[in-house]
């Protein structure tokens, strides 16, 4: 059963408001320095590890990958430690390019 939330790149900004919120880039680190989101944190083992042990479980979490799917794996990790305030981006950084790109 899916526990976590799924957001549009449109409407994640509004998530990101909140005061205590996280954006994590889960996309290889090699990608995640060609460019990211701005004040995404790469989403490597021990920062996940950490945030886990930490245990700050009211953070709102925002996870995107390349096209959506893995985000939705590392919001499951999360949701199955407690955490419940949790988001997949839909359709992942591609789909954030891209609607910057339309801006433009």
């Amino acid at each position: 059963m899916k526990k976590f939330g799924s957001v549009t790149a449109s409407r994640m900004g509004e998530l990101l408001q909140k005061q205590d919120s996280l954006l994590l880039d889960c996309r290889k680190l090699k990608d995640y320095k060609d460019g990211h989101i701005e004040d995404a944190l790469h989403a490597h083992d021990g920062l996940v590890e950490s945030l886990i042990k930490k245990g700050e479980r009211s953070k709102c979490i925002v996870i995107y990958c390349y096209t959506g799917h893995s985000s939705e794996h590392l919001a499951e990790l999360f949701t199955s430690f407690g955490f419940n305030d949790v988001y997949s981006v839909e359709g992942g950084y591609a789909s954030w390019q891209q609607l910057r790109a339309n801006k433009s």
